[in-house]
């Protein structure tokens, strides 16, 4: 079985966050013991704190981890996460839900300490019901073990194939509104979710969901996808399924320029054509592999599924492209998905004291241009900035995700501050051009100094559900921009 892959080495164990953790009262150990297997190994405990946020990578090669949880708690069952939560909760112990740990915003680092509650033992196959085409799944499941098992026992799939998509466990995409790479044929996995099973904060246990398109109220699924575990803990997860396609086209195109290329995605997806993968990387991401000369812009398009409509897909899709651009090689798709999830790059050039990161975001069709140019613009304004380019990664029928990676080189002890400015700069001018916050690496610690000047005046409202649910303020403290009873994180 999958297990959590270490980011990269782990050279100390000290708290790089200064405030003081939450101390565990007495006999709480004791009582978590009676429940489930427990550690409090100092370097277990550090490596299962961490997760693959950039920043955190500096802080762990300089003998850090963001902060050591007190205790890892590692249940089995629904019923022992349920006596977990009732016992923390009662005492007063912030609980940081946590599983293939592969975020990269920090939402696994238990900020004030406590319990680091591993829901990787959860990783049961259920029930799946072949003529619905719905599967029942526990939240500590990999996808990898996922998909060999339904594929091989079902002949379905989930659809579902982030980058982190060896690394991470089905929870981890439904609490984080992750989106794979097929998104565009398969959808989000919000889109995926028929049910869940959630432990809220007292340790009372409801589901979700359950019926397709029903009205009963507002949708609870969406109150829980996306919430980080702040909200409640997902333990169970219904999700759509697909039969495994039986065909597959590939095609590769080369654009003028980047305006040209969203327009030429729109006009597919305006047109009903959804094809799986709809990738277009501006001039500098072009010219580094795929074929570009620095000012086109290569569009990689794969689509599967019925062979019927997957010929009437890339029907519309090559009568756009090669009206608005010209054919290239087909192969560039072959060579995206041998090292489509490759990360080793953001460990040689963390290693080599680069600043390294990525921020995902969505917009309507009519901001990207404007987004594209303020927010690289914004970001190599950042002293000791050295890169900033950008891919849209997933289509809509009303906007997109445009993917924007950036670098800088600043001297050793101006690493932390040079990673806050070019955050700083590129997600406020993203917002202030028609971006939302995150498309699909969720907020976690890093991107929590955004949530209330995105949301506005919504944000009281999900400050009250959370006040609701979790009145003790125990569930993943620090998270999402909430008050905590624990304090203020004391980063950035």
């Amino acid at each position: 079985m999958t297990k959590p892959l270490q980011p990269i080495e782990l050279e100390g164990i000290e708290d790089r966050l200064t405030g003081r953790p939450t101390p565990l009262p007495d006999g709480l150990l004791e009582r978590l013991e009676a429940i489930c297997d427990i550690t409090t190994d100092v370097v277990a405990t550090a490596e299962a704190s961490r997760d693959w946020w950039p920043l955190a990578l500096h802080w762990a090669l300089g003998g850090s981890v963001p902060r050591r949880a007190a205790v890892i708690a590692r249940p089995s069952s629904t019923a022992q996460v349920a006596d977990v939560l009732a016992i923390c909760n009662e005492a007063r112990v912030p609980v940081t839900p946590a599983a293939g740990r592969s975020g990269v915003c920090g939402a696994s680092v238990p900020v004030f300490g406590g319990v680091l509650l591993d829901l990787t033992a959860l990783d049961s196959i259920g029930d799946v019901d072949a003529a619905a085409g719905i599967i029942e799944v526990e939240a500590g499941v990999f996808g990898p073990d996922l998909e060999r098992v339904v594929n091989t026992h079902h002949g379905l799939t989930v659809g579902h194939f982030p980058q982190s998509f060896d690394i991470a466990t089905v929870g981890g995409w439904v609490a984080c509104r992750g989106a794979g790479q097929f998104s565009t044929r398969y959808g989000k996995i919000e889109d995926m979710v028929v049910g869940l099973e959630v432990v809220l904060a007292d340790g009372r246990v409801i589901r979700t969901g359950g019926s397709p398109a029903a009205a009963v109220g507002p949708d609870l699924n969406q109150v829980f996808i996306g919430s980080e575990g702040t909200l409640g803990v997902i333990t169970r997860v219904w999700l759509r399924a697909h039969p495994v396609a039986p065909a597959q086209r590939r095609a590769a195109f080369h654009l003028p320029d980047l305006s040209t290329g969203f327009e030429a995605c729109r006009q597919i997806i305006r047109r009903g054509a959804t094809p799986a993968v709809l990738r277009l990387y501006d001039g500098p991401e072009s010219r580094r592999g795929r074929g570009g000369d620095g000012t086109t812009c290569a569009l990689l398009v794969l689509d599967e599924g019925d062979e019927q409509i997957v010929d009437a897909t890339m029907s519309i899709v090559h009568e756009v492209c090669e009206t608005l651009g010209r054919r290239s090689d087909d192969e560039l798709v072959e060579e995206w998905l041998g090292h489509r999830n490759d990360t080793t790059a953001l460990q040689a050039l963390t290693k080599k004291g680069y600043v390294v990161d990525t921020m995902e975001i969505a917009a309507p069709w009519s901001a990207l241009d404007h987004i594209y140019a303020a927010t690289t613009q914004a970001i190599m304004a950042v002293p000791t900035a050295v890169a900033a380019s950008c891919h849209l990664s997933h289509s809509y029928l009303d906007g997109a995700c445009l993917y924007f990676s950036f670098a800088a080189q600043p001297p050793a002890d101006e690493v932390e501050s040079t990673y806050v400015a070019l955050w700083d700069a590129g997600q406020r001018a993203v917002l202030a051009t028609g971006g939302n916050l995150s498309h699909h690496h969720g907020v976690g610690l890093n991107r929590s100094r955004f949530v209330a000047e995105a949301l506005g005046p919504a944000f009281d409202v999900l400050a009250g559900i959370k006040r609701s649910l979790d009145p003790n303020g125990v569930l993943n403290p620090g998270k999402l921009g909430l008050p905590s009873p624990f304090g203020t994180p004391d980063w950035p």
